[in-house]
């Protein structure tokens, strides 16, 4: 690629400023349903539940005594 290559535009092309092309640039993020927080705080909750009712017992059986 030369330089001459480079500083060409595209024909047809707009020319705009920074400034101009923010204009119409309204970018906003999906909000979470409370519904979807309330399944993962259910989801948390079960999986810390379970963790400390099952799955440490179980280990610590397991890793003194394997099979």
């Amino acid at each position: 690629m030369t330089e001459s290559s480079t500083d060409e535009t595209l024909p047809g092309a707009e020319q705009a400023s920074a400034e101009k092309e923010h204009q119409f640039h309204h970018y906003t993020g999906n909000r979470i349903p409370w519904y979807v927080r309330l399944m993962w705080l259910l989801f948390w909750i079960f999986a810390i539940y379970y963790t400390l009712t099952f799955l440490f017992p179980a280990l610590r059986i397991e890793l003194t005594s394997p099979p």
